[in-house]
């Protein structure tokens, strides 16, 4: 029997060492790698490449510097899904430890249902730009880390405009003017891109963004009180009267794809679209020489601003398990070493101290107005008036419906989406 016992204890004794010596979880201290699992959820999988390159880094960076050894599993849903799945994961308790929002459009509604964490004493907010920061901040709290950071107005042709002597209008009569002489120079003044809706109603985002933020500041405080009305800002429709009037043919044959290479191939001097078109026009025509200029909305150069947002940013579950991991995460996006990497491999604006990177020219020139106080945070619009906008505009254009038309129906989609909120919060 107790021969039997020591063979026993041998045994046990070798294994354990045999153990021991395989363990990966083991370091020559003997000390213990710790090991944690984050589930992030972002909603650009454009840049699925360049976000695991950097989480990659991240998780290096933890092995060495804290023993933790990190696991993320990142998804990528599309864009058109990407919300629908977000949900379904917050009302089944599966949420992520970490996912994107639109910043300035659904900060407020995620706050209020209890789903993000508070960022403001994390190290990061103190880099971050004053003027980026107040479109992270909600109820006096930094609840995400911002991403994409645009300052946008429409895009012109730098080549195209001094070839005819004229730079970015001031006022409404001086775009006017500036049409008529690139009219008569033999350039078409706007391109019309209708076939993809969201790109028609960027002319009323920027429209309604000047008058609002230039004369009509209640406006939109009036309207979720049920008491405004479009006909209050009516004077939009008047820029939009202009570029459609000076604009390509057949505009429904072009969408955002035809729209950048005929941009780039100078079959238009200005675009109404984003500092994101920069780069595929570009792809189409590396010679380019682009531009960014405000949208006059009327003869008040007061009103003539650039729009000033931040569209997909970074938050912490307010439940997350993992806080502690979850939060260095989100602090090493804005990394005073490895940060400005990676928002230049994904062409994204500096937004933090810690970015030191040279900035785009089309870039440059839309921050001339942001530096100048001549910018404005996105309005932030019922989704369902901002799409309703859009499905106006192609009619709009083609003469099936008219102004008023379009503002009793707009009117009315807006108490609707004010009704429906306040029944949902209700619940």
């Amino acid at each position: 029997m107790k021969r039997k016992l020591a063979i026993l204890l041998t045994m046990t004794i070798v294994f354990s060492l045999l153990g021991g010596c395989g363990a990966k979880d083991s370091n020559d201290d003997g000390s213990k790698t710790k090991k944690v699992e984050l589930d992030v959820m972002m909603s650009f999988p454009q840049y699925t490449d360049q976000v695991e390159t950097y989480f990659d880094k991240f998780k290096e960076k933890m092995l060495e510097e804290n023993n933790t050894e990190v696991t993320i599993n990142l998804e990528m849903p599309s864009s058109e899904q990407y919300g629908q799945i977000l949900q379904t994961r917050l009302s089944s308790n599966e949420a992520p430890d970490l996912f994107t929002i639109h910043a300035l459009a659904d900060i407020p509604t995620y706050y209020n249902g209890g789903y993000l964490k508070d960022l403001s004493d994390q190290p990061f907010a103190s880099k971050i730009y004053d003027d980026v920061k107040q479109t992270v901040t909600y109820d006096g709290k930094v609840l995400a880390v911002p991403l994409e950071s645009t300052a946008w107005g429409y895009l012109y042709n730098k080549d195209i405009f001094d070839e005819c002597n004229i730079t970015p209008p001031e006022t409404i009569d001086e775009m006017k003017e500036d049409c008529e002489i690139l009219k008569a120079k033999g350039y078409t003044p706007f391109l019309l891109s209708f076939q993809d809706s969201w790109i028609p109603q960027l002319m009323t985002a920027l429209s309604l963004g000047g008058v609002v933020s230039g004369s009509e500041t209640d406006w939109l405080n009036k309207m979720y009180e049920d008491n405004g009305s479009y006909s209050d800002v009516s004077e939009i429709f008047d820029i939009i009267d202009i570029i459609n009037k000076n604009g390509t043919d057949r505009p429904f044959e072009t969408g955002y794809d035809k729209g950048c290479a005929e941009f780039a191939n100078g079959n238009a001097a200005m675009w109404v679209n984003g500092t994101w078109a920069a780069e595929p026009i570009i792809s189409a025509n590396e010679d380019i020489n682009i531009g960014v200029g405000a949208l006059p909305v009327n003869n008040d150069p007061k009103s003539t601003l650039i729009n000033l947002s931040t569209s997909t940013s970074l938050v912490v579950y307010s439940g997350t398990e993992k806080e502690e991991m979850a939060l260095e995460l989100a602090n090493y996006i804005l990394d005073d070493n490895d940060s400005s990497d990676f928002y230049q491999s994904m062409k994204f604006n500096p937004v933090a101290t810690c970015h030191n990177y040279e900035q785009y020219s089309w870039v440059k020139d839309a921050y001339k107005y942001v530096e100048e106080g001549r910018a404005y945070t996105d309005l932030v619009i019922p989704s369902a008036v901002t799409d309703e906008q859009a499905k106006l505009l192609q009619e709009y254009y083609i003469g099936s419906v008219t102004k008023k038309d379009m503002i009793d129906t707009l009117d009315k989609t807006f108490k609707e989406a004010n009704k429906a909120s306040a029944e949902a919060n209700e619940e």
